[in-house]
């Protein structure tokens, strides 16, 4: 994936600099090398980097499509961390409020509407706090500025809002979803997120590489 994104973007340096942990080493073929889809996912927080990290992996979704005909399923996780969150969101059922959204971009305005809508959020402000109230519609945001960049690749996108300690529930999706890869928007492997997701993960880590701006 990464030499066809070289190719496209006049690169040689992509590997070098993006693999901050490189796939491990399987000994019998996995669900993600039977399956025909190809599961990307992203750590998006919003933040300039982690736009850039979605971006590249519709990117490479991109290409991948073209050059395999293979179905590419690009996942955004948004992370409310434990600090930020009120206690009284583990007083709440969340499966009766949040979904993930998982369609093709061309219908998804039509046949989906954003993880948190406003009649959801209606629904359960009485039983949380102002502040609460706040961070979910903080989230709803930043999903939806995912989606928005879905659209606008005409990819395959599923979104996850989870709540607790980011690296923990990076791992828990990337290992729900079988994924290929995890993208992340840090430039180095001394990134206090690596180190967290530790050098034994599931699947391979991507950065963003230096200059991919210019």
């Amino acid at each position: 994936m990464l030499v066809r994104l070289q190719s496209a973007i006049g690169r040689d340096d992509l590997v070098e600099q993006m693999v901050l942990i490189p796939e491990p080493k399987r000994s019998s073929l996995t669900n993600s090398q039977t399956s025909n889809a190809i599961n990307l996912i992203v750590g998006y927080n919003a933040s300039p980097n982690s736009h850039t990290a979605l971006d590249i992996a519709f990117w490479i979704a991109h290409q991948t499509r073209l050059a395999t005909n293979q179905q590419v399923v690009v996942q955004a996780v948004y992370v409310v961390e434990q600090n930020q969150s009120e206690k009284s969101l583990d007083k709440v059922n969340w499966a009766d409020y949040l979904t993930s959204c998982e369609c093709g971009v061309s219908n998804m305005y039509q046949s989906a509407t954003s993880v948190l809508t406003q009649p959801k959020i209606k629904g359960i402000s009485q039983s949380l706090q102002a502040q609460t109230v706040t961070h979910l519609e903080q989230a709803d945001k930043i999903l939806w500025q995912a989606r928005s960049l879905a659209e606008e690749w005409q990819g395959s996108f599923k979104s996850h809002l989870r709540f607790g300690n980011v690296a923990t529930e990076l791992a828990k999706v990337v290992k729900l979803e079988a994924a290929d890869v995890l993208l992340l928007g840090c430039k180095s492997i001394n990134h206090k997120m690596i180190q967290a997701l530790g050098f034994n993960f599931p699947c391979a880590i991507l950065g963003i590489p230096n200059g991919i701006d210019e």
